[in-house]
Parts: C-alpha cells; structure tokens; sequence
C-alpha cells in the first residue's frame, strides 16, 4: 500500500496503451503516483480502478462534478422531507435491458463519496460482462438518504459506459474470427475520455491515441497546411522521431506515396471495400492499415475481410445510447 511518504508507481492509460490498446506496446506507457493523500478514495477500491487501467484521482473528481450538478444549492430536498435520517437499505442496481456493462467500479465511487457511513457492496457482475434484462449488477446497502442521493449521478456514468461497451461489443462480435479490431477516436465526451475509452475496452474494443501528445495523425489539413502528404508525415517524424505516426490518405497514390516516404500506419480515409483491399494488396504487410468512413455495422465484416487491421469508430463514444440500468430497493420486511 502506498503512503504519503512513499507513493506507489502504478499503470494508467496512456497513449491508448494496455492489454487492448491499439499501439500494442509501442513504448508510450506512462506511469503514474498514486499518493493517498491526493486520492480520497477507499484503497481497495482505487485499487481496482488502477487494475482496469483507469486513475482513481481522475474517477474521484467525474464522481464529485457529477454530485455537484445535484447539490449545488443544498441537500436532496425530496429524499430529506420522505425518508427517516436512520434509515437503512438494499438496493439493486439491474440492467433494464441485454448489454455489455461498464463502469460499476466508477459508480461504487460515486456512491462512496456520497455515503456518510461505510456501505456494503455485493458485486453480481464484473465491468465486460454481458448481461441479461433483469439481472443484478451490483447491490448496495448503506444510509437509505446516501443511496438516493447518489442514485442518478452513480447511475448516468454508470449507463452511459455501459451503453458504450454494448455498441462497442456487437461491432467486435460483427469482427470476431478476422484480423480486424474496432478502434474508438478521440470523439469523447469532455472530460470523460478515459472513462468512455475504457468502457470501449470493457466491449471488446481497442483504444487509439488518448491525447494529441502521445500519437501523431496526420489528417486533410495538415496536409494542406504542410503542402503534401509526404511533407506532412516527414516533418513529423523529424521533429518528433519516436512518434507514432498515423497518415490519413484518400487515394491509393497516397498510399504509395506515404508508403515510400516510411509511414508504417496508415489511415484509408471513406474508402470503398474494393479500394480498401486493393490498399491492403499494394501495402503487401509493409505496413499497418486502419479503415474510416462509410463504416456501418451491416458492412463492417466486408471491410474487416479485406484485412485491414482496424476499423475506426468514432460513434463509439460520441453516438452509443446508454443501456437502460436502474436501481431499486428492496422492500423493507
């Protein structure tokens, strides 16, 4: 256990990297302290958090912003004037609908800076699990005033994940038994990227480029800004040489051109399926191929069976409704 004094070094996400990202080891990981003093969290719990590749301190302050909104002006009014200030109760947090669930561990925290007095956690199910209408996910019992309180903050960060690695989860089953993996952008919701990466991950998903610092993608107008696809991607890597790079192209003339010039990523920007695997022939392997545009879930397997390596997504995270999740409590008995 961390202290103060001596803070532990632990992973975090970075660069998109971890067991599922898409650079797969490329050198970017990053290292972060988790010091107790900082993080207010329960240990135990940061320390899932910190296993599913996510920073505690981060999911500490989405939780306290997304409490503020409810108790900017004062405490819950109608939980305040209808339940008993010692009352106690169980309530189940049940998937309304079939999904891929994410985010149960960020809706413990919600609900543990909400909660005056410990609370007990049963866990059903874990972040990546498919789940049935119906089925329980989590059960909490604690102060029945905490509970409602931090109901709807625990519940939209907890629906809105999981809405994202049910979408996430049917385009990797639409890809199962290809090459091919379905990869998210940076269309993230502010404030909330590493969460809904995560979530991505939670589905089956792989994560591009957390931030313009850790991967350079070379998209239309750096293009015209550098003068030529070539230059783009050459300027890159001179001043950034240990870089990812990723270069956006619209023709197979590009493709050769950026090829030649030592690209190693390449992004097929609204190709065709037919024009796609014609790039996948003309690259021969030289290098790493990602599909964008014109992507849909119905011809998804047809880019995927071209054998490009990954599909970028970008409604992912900024299209994906949320999976309907509730929470009820038990009758008293």
């Amino acid at each position: 256990m961390s202290t103060p004094d001596n803070p532990q070094l632990l992973p975090t996400a970075s660069g998109g990297c971890g067991d599922s990202c898409g650079c797969e080891g490329d050198g970017t990981e990053a290292t972060y302290e988790l010091d107790t003093a900082e993080c207010g969290l329960d240990p135990d719990l940061a320390q899932l958090l910190v296993a599913a590749g996510l920073d505690p301190v981060e999911v500490e302050d989405v939780a306290n912003v997304a409490l503020a909104e409810d108790l900017a002006h004062g405490p819950d009014a109608t939980t305040v004037a209808t339940v008993p200030e010692d009352a106690v109760a169980t309530g189940d947090f049940t998937a309304r609908e079939a999904g891929t669930v994410a985010g149960l561990r960020v809706a413990e925290a919600v609900l543990s800076i909400v909660c005056t007095d410990e609370f007990e956690v049963e866990r059903h199910v874990e972040d990546g699990d498919r789940v049935e209408a119906g089925q329980k996910l989590i059960s909490v019992t604690t102060r029945t005033r905490d509970l409602l309180t931090g109901e709807r903050s625990a519940l939209n960060l907890l629906c809105r994940l999981s809405g994202i690695a049910t979408a996430t989860r049917a385009w990797a089953d639409a890809l199962d038994g290809t090459g091919a993996k379905v990869r998210d952008t940076r269309k993230t919701t502010p404030g909330l990227r590493a969460l809904e990466k995560f979530a991505v991950r939670c589905g089956g998903g792989v994560n591009h480029r957390m931030s313009l610092s850790d991967a350079a993608l070379v998209k239309d107008n750096h293009v015209v800004a550098a003068g030529g696809v070539a230059e783009a991607f050459t300027r890159v890597r001179e001043q950034f040489p240990d870089l990812p790079i990723e270069v956006e192209v619209d023709t197979l003339a590009q493709v050769t051109e950026v090829l030649e010039a030592g690209a190693d990523l390449i992004l097929l920007d609204n190709f065709t399926p037919e024009r796609t695997a014609e790039a996948v022939a003309l690259v021969n392997g030289r290098a790493t191929l990602e599909s964008s545009g014109r992507l849909t879930l119905e011809n998804a397997r047809a880019y995927a069976d071209t054998g490009v390596d990954y599909l970028a997504v970008g409604a992912l995270t900024h299209s994906s409704p949320i999976l309907d999740i509730g929470l009820d409590l038990r009758e008293a008995k």
